[in-house]
């Protein structure tokens, strides 16, 4: 059943035309990845749907009561508000109820003595009960730790930006919804909470539509792609693997059409040449024919980016950390950290949020400095640092004087002298868009331009802070094959699981234990560190497990001792005290009768005792990985 019909929608702002005339529908099991480049209104098309824009033309036609839940790049919180009340955001009854419970909660807890305050708990408990609210609040508290959010009590003006789009990811995910539209979900998560969001996702119920970067999350999520391109929507089933082939088959197509028509149009032109006369009925209606070849127009899409670029050569010394420390607020993000750079290094840099990624590499750009250690830097070291955010970007520039700030021309790698006009234009930075300011380019046009700048800086250090966030796939390719060819060191952050195994030949994982450096591809680190975990996990159990033995061995001894002492002093019970067992409190119907035990029964009691061993020690474990786990509710969901 189609929940959405889109039927001829147009935008444009100003000049430029984000799309025309253009239809498609959504289904209520579709789980849609729209994907084209920067600039070709992947976000806008979000909005319209979602209700806070309109197209200039079309409409767009809704199944009866459908619900819509939209989560913005940029979402508008309550910054007064607690965690908990801007995720609790919603007007439906149990949103309330939960909302109200935790007010009652928190006032109860500061004036214990109050009758009317504790009365309303448990009004309020009693309604949490009926409405099945414990279930909602344990799934709220779940799925905002799972978000790196557990904190529940903090103000929103005092979240990060990245803390404050998990708190928005978390109210959208739990609304109760037909349709889920989100706009670039994974930024600003890592690597395990992206994993946990594709599952979340893969069992959730109703239609998805989103923007994403992540071809991972794509691949594994949707089941549908919508391209958006020169104005036009293409809709392809399957993943984006499955749409990777069906939009080169497309394009050989349309070459092939393309040709036919060129080549329609060339003998058109020679018979207009020869002078036809266009007095008959068929001559007419050929020329007229003539004049729409003329007219039609056909895209050709650019399948690579070109932005080869010379760079600066490297002599024997590249960078050197030495006994490297960095914390904040008596916190220590990472201590003794020492690594040389080899000149083919590509490093990725991974680990939690707020593990100290970004900070390193403000230290070894020299924007920050370390607590203690040195950062040697050889001295034919030219970094290019393409940084989460271009502080310096003055938005009021064309997008040309922007570039040429930094070069009018740069040279290839072939002696080519290209200038900064040719290099945006190969960078798909067309010239109306290089004459206009960048305040009216797009967010990811702007992280393009902001690319492109750092790359013409020639440098054979790059270091790169996300450079997945915001970047189109198809300029995260040209990056990844700018990469394969760039003779020097690339040191990058990112959470992009596809782009970290792609690029990357050695990872610094920032681990609970330390900074982990391991020489080999992304995937080839997953493994090790699960393996490596597997074993801790194992070793911690043996431990535990030796514990309880020694502790049994340890009480039997003490019983044994203290029974030779007792049958010293009375030697004449001795026999008959085997003989002899007081099981009252097995059953009071025996109470204080003594009954002889059969060989059989005797065996059974010894295996029995084994039994309760083994099932001391699991309990211990148990507790070890509950106390372990007390503030992770997914992973006590799983203990339990």
């Amino acid at each position: 059943m189609a929940l959405i019909q889109a039927d001829g929608l147009s935008k444009s702002y100003g000049m430029k035309t984000l799309f025309k005339q253009i239809m498609f529908h959504i289904d209520e099991n579709d789980r849609i990845g729209v994907v084209g480049i920067n600039g070709t209104g992947k976000s806008t098309l979000l909005k319209i749907l979602g209700g806070y824009e309109s197209a200039d033309s079309g409409n767009i036609s809704k199944a009866k009561a459908t619900l819509i839940e939209y989560l913005p790049q940029s979402p508008v919180f309550d910054d007064e508000a607690t965690v908990l009340e801007q995720v609790l955001k919603g007007d439906s009854e149990i949103f309330v109820i939960l909302r109200a419970y935790e007010i009652a909660v928190e006032k109860a807890h500061m004036h214990p003595e109050n009758k009317a305050f504790q009365s309303t708990l448990l009004d309020l408990s009693e309604k949490m009960t009926l409405a099945n609210g414990w279930e909602l609040e344990s799934q709220v508290k779940t799925i905002l730790t799972r978000l790196q959010v557990s904190e529940f009590d903090k103000k929103i003006n005092t979240l990060s930006g990245g803390e404050r789009k998990r708190v928005a990811l978390a109210s959208a995910l739990l609304s109760n919804c037909d349709l889920l539209i989100l706009d670039e979900p994974t930024n600003h998560l890592d690597s395990d909470t992206i994993d946990w969001l594709e599952q979340y996702l893969g069992r959730r119920k109703g239609a998805l539509l989103m923007v994403t970067h992540d071809r991972y999350f794509l691949d594994r999520v949707c089941n549908r792609i919508i391209e958006l391109s020169h104005g036009s929507c293409y809709s392809y089933e399957g993943n984006y693997t499955t749409y990777v082939t069906a939009k080169a088959e497309r394009l050989v197509l349309a070459n092939v059409l393309e040709q036919r028509t060129q080549n329609l149009y060339k003998r058109e032109l020679a018979w207009i040449r020869t002078g036809a006369k266009a007095r008959a009925t068929k001559q007419k209606a050929r020329i007229s024919r003539f004049e729409d070849l003329k007219k039609q127009e056909f895209i050709t899409e650019q399948q690579n980016i070109d932005i080869s670029v010379g760079f600066a050569r490297m002599g024997k010394k590249t960078i050197i950390l030495d006994n490297l420390g960095k914390g904040f607020n008596d916190v220590s993000l990472f201590s003794k950290l020492a690594y040389t750079f080899l000149p083919t290094d590509r490093l990725g840099v991974i680990g939690p949020n707020g593990a100290g990624k970004t900070t390193l590499l403000n230290i070894i750009a020299g924007q920050l400095e370390a607590d203690y250690g040195t950062v040697d830097i050889g001295e034919t070291m030219k970094i290019g640092y393409f940084s989460q955010e271009a502080k310096d970007m003055d938005i009021t520039l064309r997008s040309i004087d922007y570039i040429k700030e930094t070069a009018e021309y740069v040279e290839t790698e072939t002696g080519q002298k290209v200038s900064a006009s040719q290099m945006m234009d190969k960078f798909l930075l067309t010239g109306e868009m290089q004459y206009a300011p960048i305040s009216s380019l797009s967010g990811g046009e702007r992280r393009r331009l902001y690319l492109l700048k750092v790359l013409m800086e020639a440098p054979n250090v790059l270091i790169l802070d996300e450079p997945t966030n915001d970047l189109d796939i198809d300029t995260l390719k040209v990056l990844e094959n700018y990469i394969d060819d760039f003779r020097g060191i690339v040191i990058t952050v990112s959470h992009d699981r596809y782009f970290l195994n792609r690029v990357c030949n050695v990872i610094m994982g920032f681990e609970a234990t330390g900074v982990v450096i391991y020489r080999g591809r992304y995937e080839d680190y997953l493994d090790y560190a699960k393996e490596q975990a597997n074993q801790s996990l194992s070793k911690n159990k043996q431990k535990i497990r030796e514990g309880i033995q020694k502790t049994s061995k340890d009480k039997q001894s003490s019983d044994n001792s203290r029974k030779d002492k007792n049958e010293k002093k009375e030697p004449g019970k001795k026999e008959s005290a085997k003989k002899k067992l007081n099981v009252g409190s097995i059953n009071n119907k025996v109470k204080n009768k003594q009954l002889k035990m059969s060989y059989k029964e005797k065996q059974e009691l010894k295996n029995l005792v084994g039994v309760v061993e083994r099932m001391m020690a699991e309990l211990e474990i148990l507790q070890y990985e509950l106390e372990n786990n007390k503030t992770d509710y997914t992973a006590l969901q799983d203990i339990g």
